[in-house]
């Protein structure tokens, strides 16, 4: 019997929102590595075939947007799944400091069956909410956008870049 603690004792939110992520990622990571994908490539090439579906054709910079990564890191990712042969990379003739990112066949195949992959391992991980459709896990992902929703706040050092300053944390502030 194991006497590891739960993490969420005296966790703060942000804590256990941290650790569900990780989690995740993890989960994802391994269940798409056998398909040659990362977790984040996963996040981009599952977004990108989605929103062919829909019949948008992004830029990098609107899939950075849309998926929440940095838009450096997603030049970076499109490059390796470029090299993969899963997607290609265009300049927009309308707007040439524009990049346009098309899954090739290869990669909408690879990402179809990563989909059906993460499919399976969210219904598994949801299952304590009652699934994938279920009423609890409608309502987390409720809470969910609620919270993303909310703007980033400089002044609480959220959404810096790296090597900017931070403001001290009070207890980082010198006693008066």
């Amino acid at each position: 019997m194991s006497t590891a603690k739960s993490p969420s004792g005296n966790a703060t939110p942000g804590f256990l929102v941290w650790r569900l992520s990780m989690k995740w990622r993890v989960a994802v990571d391994r269940a798409v590595g056998p398909l040659g994908l990362t977790h984040a490539q996963y996040s981009l090439v599952a977004s990108l075939y989605g929103m062919h579906r829909d019949g948008r054709h992004p830029s990098q910079r609107q899939l950075a947007d849309h998926t929440g990564l940095e838009p450096l890191y997603v030049s970076k990712l499109a490059r390796s799944l470029e090299a993969a042969g899963l997607l290609d990379r265009a300049r927009d003739p309308v707007d040439p400091r524009a990049v346009r990112l098309t899954l090739t066949d290869d990669g909408r195949e690879v990402t179809r069956r990563a989909v059906s992959v993460v499919q399976g391992l969210l219904e598994r991980l949801l299952e304590p909410l009652g699934g994938l459709d279920g009423e609890r896990t409608r309502a987390f992902s409720d809470e969910l956008a609620v919270l993303l929703d909310v703007p980033l706040d400089a002044r609480s050092g959220a959404g810096q870049r790296p090597g900017e300053a931070s403001p001290p944390y009070e207890e980082d502030s010198p006693e008066e």
